[in-house]
C-alpha cells in the first residue's frame, strides 16, 4: 500500500503493527509477520533514526514504541491507522490482531 511512501513494505507493515499493539520487539515482529530478522532491524533503525519510534531495553531485549516527543506524531498515526482500516480482515487477523502474551505465566499455572 505505502511501499513508495516508506521506501520499504517492511515499514509498512511495522506501522501497522505498532498502531495495534504499542510496542514490539525485533523477533516478536519476524515470528508475527514473518520477514527476515536483518530487514525487520534495518527499519526499525531507520524509523528510530528519524525519530518517529524509540527504543529501550526491557531486561536483554530492546523494545520499541512511539515517540511521544515526535512533533508529528498524533497526524502520523491518524494516518496510519485511517490506512490500517482499508486493510482486508484476513490480512489483519493473520499478522496484526494475533493475541499477543506480554507477561509471563504465573508459575504451576496449568496449559489449557
Amino acid at each position: 500500500m505505502f511501499e513508495d511512501l516508506f521506501g520499504s513494505k517492511i515499514v509498512e507493515k511495522i506501522c501497522f503493527y505498532l498502531i495495534i499493539n504499542q510496542k514490539c520487539y525485533a523477533s516478536e515482529l519476524k515470528r508475527h509477520l514473518g520477514l527476515p530478522l536483518f530487514g525487520i532491524q534495518n527499519a526499525l533503525g531507520r524509523l528510530e533514526k528519524q525519530g518517529v519510534i524509540v527504543s529501550f531495553l526491557e531486561g536483554k531485549t530492546r523494545v520499541y514504541r512511539w515517540n511521544p516527543r515526535y512533533p508529528l506524531l498524533s497526524e502520523f498515526q491518524a494516518f496510519i491507522s485511517k490506512a490500517y482500516s482499508f486493510l482486508p480482515d484476513e490480512m489483519k487477523e493473520k499478522y496484526y490482531e494475533l493475541p499477543v502474551r506480554k507477561r509471563p505465566r504465573r508459575k504451576g499455572k496449568p496449559l489449557l
